[in-house]
């Protein structure tokens, strides 16, 4: 088994910054979630808590391949972690690549004058060879005052 740590560390209406970690091994990488929004699904990124998660080679919609499925969070379904940039807040006017999701990336940065994270498929990949086939334990944290 191996376990994610992943702690939020900043958060406004263009999404929650975070850094990821698989404690195993060390390797890290960036995170940008919705902002949160009371749990609200398609607005707001899920609560801090410890779930399990597992490697999904293509999910039930076929929309995505290759992502880690975070199981049974409470009040929400269908939370992954894939590659994507931005996750703004819709209804203040940002863009988004996620209803709940997780984006990894290399590096924190701004696409199209919004906060990003960048080089996703890139650390997306590296994610995949870092869980390889193991069952996951996956730890969120709030490091920010929500």
């Amino acid at each position: 088994m191996k376990h994610i740590v992943l702690i939020r560390d900043t958060s406004n209406d263009q999404g929650t910054y975070g850094v990821l970690k698989v404690m195993e091994t060390g390797w890290q990488c960036q995170t940008i979630e919705l902002p949160w929004r009371e749990n609200r699904r398609n607005l707001s990124c899920i609560r801090q808590g410890i779930y399990n998660a597992e490697f999904v080679n293509r999910t039930a919609s076929g929309r995505f391949t290759d992502v880690v499925y975070i199981k049974d969070v409470p009040g929400r379904s269908g939370i992954l972690i894939h590659p994507g940039n931005v996750a703004g807040d819709i209804l203040k006017g940002f863009e988004t690549d996620v209803e709940g999701c997780i984006l990894v990336g290399k590096r924190r940065g701004i696409l199209d004058g919004q906060q990003a994270v960048l080089s996703s498929r890139v650390a997306m990949r590296e994610l995949l060879e870092q869980i390889a086939g193991s069952d996951v334990k996956f730890m969120i944290w709030d490091r920010y005052n929500a």
